[in-house]
């Protein structure tokens, strides 16, 4: 039998500009994110639906979830492999389509982590991983749309 997880958080509207949504242009896309015991992240639309370029945008967060799963699930398997890795970073990014009626979705993402592991001579297994870690991931199993790596491994001995 599967494990079953749920998960609960809070989005509340806080654009109301004093009329609501009397029109289009009236309200604010504004928003707050939430769950119980976190910090609030300041949430919008993207831009070019009227949102606000300095909170996150439901887009940008899929992107972000996309990023997380696959660098927590890569740091536990090269952990449990005996690769030591002391630095990571990601620049991923999204390509969505959006279709004349206003509707659209996303054609992939492209994950570019950059790993750095302690040994050289471990550097194969490392860049090996992601691939185990993309099999493994959440939210990349749960997407119709591709969701690609292209991870660059480099080495740097832990200081002595």
């Amino acid at each position: 039998m599967p494990k079953i997880h749920h998960y609960e958080v809070d989005v509340t509207w806080t654009g109301n500009g004093g009329t609501g949504t009397s029109d289009y242009r009236a309200y604010g896309r504004a928003h707050e994110i939430g769950a119980t015991g976190k910090a609030p992240i300041a949430g919008s639309s993207d831009p070019s639906f009227r949102g606000e370029r300095d909170r996150w945008n439901p887009e940008e967060l899929l992107v972000v979830s996309l990023s997380q799963c696959h660098m927590l699930w890569y740091l536990g398997l090269c952990a449990n492999a005996g690769v030591v890795v002391t630095a990571y970073t990601d620049h991923p990014s999204g390509t969505m389509a959006e279709a004349p009626d206003g509707s659209g979705r996303f054609e992939e993402v492209v994950l570019r982590p950059r790993v750095t592991v302690a040994a050289p001579e471990h550097a194969e297994r490392a860049a090996a991983l992601h691939e185990r870690a993309h099999e493994m991931c959440f939210i990349a199993n749960s997407v119709n749309f591709p969701v690609r790596h292209e991870p660059v491994v480099v080495s740097e001995p832990l200081p002595v």
